[in-house]
């Protein structure tokens, strides 16, 4: 079953501390969008279980467990 047409929410603690680049060609490959985001930075507040958000400190390395919405 495609991740993203399941009505599930999704996370992935282990993507922490990893290359925010490397993360991203894995999650496009399962069919997410993603966006990569400085910690801080605004978002939209509405829900997407197509797409991942990945928040990132100054040396491009994931710092919260991406997850859908």
């Amino acid at each position: 079953m495609n991740t993203i047409m399941s009505n599930e929410n999704k996370s992935w603690p282990e993507f922490v501390g990893k290359d925010a680049g490397e993360v991203e060609s894995q999650l496009t490959t399962e069919g997410f969008n993603v966006e990569i985001k400085q910690d801080g930075s605004p978002c939209t507040r509405d829900y997407r279980l197509d797409r991942v958000r990945l928040f990132v400190d100054d040396n491009n390395k994931i710092i919260r467990a991406p997850r859908t919405g």
